[in-house]
């Protein structure tokens, strides 16, 4: 009879693979519905969004380099068989976390370290992603089935818990929920929904509902056998009526599947968990019973979807250094642009640290002289490697900037903003009356905009790691004009447009 223990080496090496994995493969069954997506779509400034996300998906699978700069909090789910015998010491927690840690400190392939400890305290970076996310069950059998996810935090940051009433209408509530997310969870993806139990199982049930295979096209075809698979129809089509559209953008595609997971619950109480995951949508699962370590079978890149763009005459290119306010104010909401020249970086951190400085006149003097009269990209990028100028370097959230947005305006004088989905009222007012525009680019094709990225030094900050603040000069990097000089916003008109549309199409 062979031998059915499992030993150290092969889960850790296994987490290790999968994570590696992960970062630079999508699941085909995405690709194949952002394809389809992308084919049907009306709205060009959506369809432009899913083009980027194929093509950064093919580059980043070819060049084995993280899909996203946000190579995400590591989650592992361990089904763990009553009857395993280990060969090991070490707790599995302290195997797990070693598997994460080898992941991300991949010499060919290093991953962002985004995990901070003392979240209320000084949260500083611990370099290697760990400590995980582990949940366990201890199930029937003599093999451990392990899936492993790699979740953004822009999209985990729009995870809702909603406590209804038994009788409360579901369809409305969750997709007015959806309805106040916004854009920067990076649509298109999959909504999770967990229903029932009580509030941490109901977001556990939704967060595990998202390692599922997309298939809602093929039940809408076959038609819902029981009451959860009805309810994911009529998600799906109510939420993509809304015409958010790929990165908020406005267009026909909002989420690509939804996901309902239930169970029991008390008999006074209806909790719903939201989360819904985003264009780098990364999970993959194995099972280890003792023969060795997990083996992932290679992707056919040639079997994917190649997206064959040509250069619009819409399309301006512009020269970014030394721009001046006259400029930027012939550039109008939902323009394309191709930036060259040198921008500057800087997101949460380097905020922070520069609010809690700007009274120093000196700091202050200092500050201005580095930003005044720039463009500031909100980016972390991804560790370089061998010759890169740069690792990934996606956009981050720009929502959680505004709260400095009077700061980085009006105190230090930057030009504008780069980054990905909606401001805020009170940043677009801010400005609209300093005369700056916010850019926007797309969240999900990091690997695509490094390839922009023609130097790169640290200017300040360096103890910030991945938060530093950057000096890069690009080279045709695409944004869109998310906020013009006049306040106007593509994040709303162009979601007003298509549901307008959609609802005229019904």
């Amino acid at each position: 009879m062979p031998d059915k223990t499992i030993r150290k080496e092969d889960l850790v090496q296994s987490i290790a693979d999968g994570f590696q994995y992960i970062s630079y493969y999508h699941p085909p069954d995405f690709i194949k519905s952002v394809y389809q997506a992308y084919l049907k779509e009306q709205s060009e400034p959506a369809r432009n969004a899913l083009a980027q996300i194929l093509k950064n998906s093919r580059m980043a699978a070819m060049g084995k380099r993280p899909l996203c700069q946000d190579t995400g909090l590591a989650t592992v789910f361990l089904k763990v068989g009553i009857g395993v015998r280990w060969d090991t010491n070490c707790s599995l927690e302290s195997m797990v976390n070693e598997g994460i840690r080898k992941a991300y400190l991949h010499t060919q392939n290093p991953l962002r370290a985004s995990i901070v400890t003392e979240p209320l305290g000084s949260r500083l970076n611990t370099g290697d992603n760990t400590p995980g996310v582990i949940h366990m069950e201890l199930v029937s059998g003599d093999s451990v089935q392990v899936h492993l996810a790699a979740k953004g935090f822009g999209s985990e940051n729009k995870a809702r818990l909603l406590m209804l009433n038994p009788g409360d209408n579901l369809v409305e509530h969750i997709t007015k929920e959806v309805a106040s997310l916004g854009a920067g969870w990076c649509p298109p993806g999959i909504l999770g929904v967990g229903i029932g139990g009580s509030a941490e199982k109901a977001m556990l049930l939704a967060k595990q509902s998202l390692l599922e295979p997309i298939d809602i096209q093929e039940l809408i075809e076959k038609g819902p056998s029981d009451d959860a698979e009805a309810l994911r129809i009529e998600l799906y089509q109510r939420i993509n009526q809304l015409g958010i559209g790929a990165q908020g953008l406005g267009g026909l595609t909002t989420v690509l599947d939804v996901k309902v997971n239930h169970y029991p619950t008390h008999a006074g109480a209806l909790p719903v968990g939201l989360i819904p995951n985003c264009a780098a949508t990364r999970h993959i699962s194995f099972e280890l019973d003792g023969s060795g370590p997990a083996n992932f079978e290679l992707p056919d890149l040639t079997q994917g979807p190649e997206i064959l763009t040509k250069e619009d005459e819409s399309i301006t290119r512009v020269n970014i250094t030394g721009i001046t306010k006259d400029e930027i104010k012939t550039w109008k909401a939902g323009q394309t642009l191709l930036l060259s020249g040198t921008i500057i970086t800087g997101r949460d951190a380097a905020h922070r640290r520069i609010a809690d400085q700007i009274n120093d006149p000196e700091k202050q003097s200092y500050f201005r002289n580095m930003l005044k009269d720039r463009i500031l990209y909100y980016v972390g990028p991804v560790p370089r490697h061998g010759k890169e100028i740069i690792g990934p370097a996606g956009p981050t959230t720009a929502s959680r900037m505004d709260k400095y947005s009077d700061l980085m305006l009006e105190r230090i004088g930057i030009l504008g903003m780069i980054g990905k989905g909606e401001r805020g009222d009170k940043t677009i007012a801010a400005i609209r009356s300093n005369g700056a525009v916010y850019l926007v680019a797309v969240g999900g094709a990091a690997f695509l905009i490094s390839q922009s990225i023609r130097k790169a030094r640290v200017v300040a900050f360096e103890d910030l790691g991945m938060e530093a603040i950057y000096e890069f000069e690009v080279k045709d990097l695409p944004v869109l004009v998310g906020v013009d000089t006049e306040g106007n916003s593509i994040h709303h008109s162009g979601p007003q447009k298509w549901r307008q549309f959609l609802s005229k199409t019904k």
